[in-house]
């Protein structure tokens, strides 16, 4: 059974709800791997819950569920090349987040919990907002003041409260953080709580079913790093179970205004001095203090892996020149297009770009 341990002092996360190791308040993560066995997956399970052996979830927990996963993977030609387009921007509330908080959600209600919170730029609160509605569980999401309006308007009707505060990003995780100490609530982090890293990892699984030949490269956006280091653990449960080969080269893009792995990767832990959280269309990876970077960052290193910026005028060409494909998307997701032409002539196939969000979540211009 996939079981999660602390990434500093290995313990193992305890039966009582914690979003943090209650030792060290190290990030929970998981140590020895994914239990993968293609001999249990479970196909008379809906979509990706045919994994669920893999989450790690309580005995007894339920299936939470709004039809998650089994996202169309959609080839175009971008830069005189085939890439393959993992469109996971049609989940259930459009974006990528609703593979993680699934497990996620079904681990909170397993514990009991009635009441919630969470933080987010957006997508985070409004998959938490949909899937707590499922649940029954009261739902509040602090959001920065700057968060995109679609998105507060779907995380409220879903019934969530949402708390707007005015700053940054990191203003926002600050006050869940001082709601949690003050008043104990049960904070249902998509960053935090390990069981979303599970869920992300069905990408990898959906992917060797979906293509008739592994990828060589998988290209995806990155603010906390749980989509991407979901995706890197579930490749190393194929792997070690002899699915696959090799790993393929993941490749995380943020945007320059915010690229704190990027940052890390180029120059070390001093480039972090000069890296600032600076405005940016691609708020869902505006994140200075990625929860997951550390582990991400040495599986990148350990795997051939890298993180690339991108600048600010690039972002919105890129979301045009993806809904010219049919792809409408946000600009958040859209990182991935610039990444794509600067990252061309090295790129080796096949190619896979993760599509996160969507378009319809964004309050900007529209493709032209």
């Amino acid at each position: 059974m996939t079981t999660y341990h602390c990434s500093n002092c290995h313990r193992i996360l305890p039966e009582e709800f914690n979003h943090r190791c209650p030792t060290c308040g190290g990030v929970f993560d998981i140590e020895k791997g994914i239990s993968f066995n293609p001999d249990q997956i479970a196909h008379n399970l809906p979509r990706m819950w045919r994994y669920r052996h893999t989450f790690g979830l309580p005995i007894g927990a339920p299936m939470l569920s709004l039809g998650e996963g089994d996202t169309p993977l959609i080839q175009a030609q971008a830069f005189g090349r085939e890439v393959s387009f993992k469109l996971e921007y049609l989940n259930p509330t459009g974006s990528f987040k609703d593979r993680g908080t699934a497990p996620t959600l079904s681990y909170v209600l397993s514990q009991k919990i009635t009441e919630a919170v969470e933080d987010s730029s957006g997508n985070a609160g409004a998959s938490f907002a949909a899937y707590a509605a499922r649940a029954g569980i009261k739902g509040r999401v602090y959001v920065p003041d700057y968060a995109s309006g679609p998105k507060r308007s779907q995380i409220e009707a879903f019934g969530a409260d949402v708390v707007r505060i005015v700053g940054p990003r990191s203003a926002a995780a600050e006050a869940v953080r001082k709601a949690v100490e003050d008043e104990g609530a049960a904070y249902a982090s998509h960053a935090y709580l390990p069981h979303g890293l599970t869920g992300y990892a069905t990408i990898a699984y959906e992917l060797i079913e979906q293509m008739e030949v592994p990828p060589v490269t998988v290209i995806a956006p990155v603010g906390h790093g749980s989509l991407l280091l979901g995706i890197a653990r579930g490749f190393e449960a194929l792997k070690k179970v002899g699915t696959i080969d090799e790993i393929p080269r993941l490749i995380g893009v943020q945007a320059r205004a915010c690229a704190p792995l990027w940052a890390v990767s180029e120059m070390g832990a001093a480039g972090l001095s000069w890296m600032t959280e600076g405005q940016t269309v691609a708020e869902g990876v505006r994140v200075k203090n990625p929860v997951h970077g550390d582990a991400l960052l040495q599986f990148l290193q350990e795997h051939g892996g890298q993180i690339v910026a991108v600048e600010e005028e690039d972002i919105l060409p890129g979301r045009n020149s993806l809904a010219k494909l049919g792809f409408y998307v946000e600009p958040t997701s859209a990182i991935v297009w610039p990444a794509l032409e600067t990252l061309k002539e090295e790129l080796s196939g096949p190619v896979v770009v993760i599509l996160s969000g969507n378009g319809l979540k964004a309050s900007y211009e529209p493709a032209k």
